[in-house]
């Protein structure tokens, strides 16, 4: 016979599944509000280079990666150097193998699938709230509903706006000019600064910048944003070997 509280816990769950979603809606608006006016100046500059609504909008829902996107956009050309396009997107986009790999361990409260979804539509904002909410509440702080207010809400309104940018054309044809530009710097700067837990972590801080500042002056291309991710974490592997992850 079902109890009392076996009827509840449904309930129950539903109940901390939106409470969860309605938190991680809270935590990542600021990154979407920033988000908007970029995806609209993307739309507007795919049309402008021949492509319609529909495909730049299949684009944003595919590819998923605002900086790939907006190199994509600049060297589109006719005939498509999809090669070019291929490639430089890859290499923006390498820098997610290690995210995916930092993140990986606070999501053990999801499913197989629900992880993989995760790490398919995690972007560089969403990423850092989450790692933010697992440092803060420990385990299981990234839970399938934070997941879904932070991961999904923020992943499903990049396209919205990217077709709105399409079909409006230049609605934010300079978003630095409204300081849209500064939003995310903003943001991970403070990210930073709350994960800093010890003097060790300046070290990996710094070597990150210095092989970024070297990789973009050296290296032609786009190679400082993977490079500098890699010898982060090359740094903070080494620096903290053996300590195991941290939860909380």
């Amino acid at each position: 016979m079902m109890t009392e509280t076996d009827r509840q816990a449904p309930n129950t769950i539903r109940s901390g599944f939106w409470a969860d979603a309605i938190r991680g809606l809270i935590d990542i608006s600021p990154l979407m509000a920033g988000a908007a006016p970029f995806a609209l100046l993307l739309g507007s500059l795919a049309v402008q280079k021949g492509l319609s609504p529909a495909e730049v909008t299949l684009m944003s829902f595919t590819v998923y990666a605002g900086s790939a996107q907006f190199i994509a956009i600049d060297i589109w050309q006719t005939p498509v150097p999809i090669l070019a396009i291929v490639g430089t997107t890859l290499l923006v986009n390498l820098r997610h193998l290690l995210m995916g790999a930092a993140l990986a361990p606070h999501l053990g409260g999801l499913s197989p699938m629900g992880r993989f979804l995760t790490v398919s539509i995690h972007s560089d904002e969403t990423w850092a709230m989450a790692l933010r909410r697992a440092q803060t509440h420990g385990s299981p702080g990234v839970t399938p509903g934070y997941i879904f207010g932070v991961f999904v809400l923020f992943y499903l309104q990049w396209p919205f706006w990217t077709c709105v940018g399409a079909i409006s054309g230049g609605v934010v044809d300079d978003p630095a000019a409204f300081g849209f530009d500064f939003v995310f710097p903003a943001v991970f700067i403070t990210l930073v600064i709350g994960f800093w837990r010890a003097s060790r972590q300046t070290l990996v801080v710094l070597v990150s910048l210095g092989t970024a500042l070297l990789a973009y002056h050296l290296i032609e291309g786009v190679w400082y944003i993977f490079l500098a991710g890699l010898a982060g974490t090359v740094t903070g592997g080494l620096l903290f070997k053996g300590e195991g992850v941290s939860h909380g």
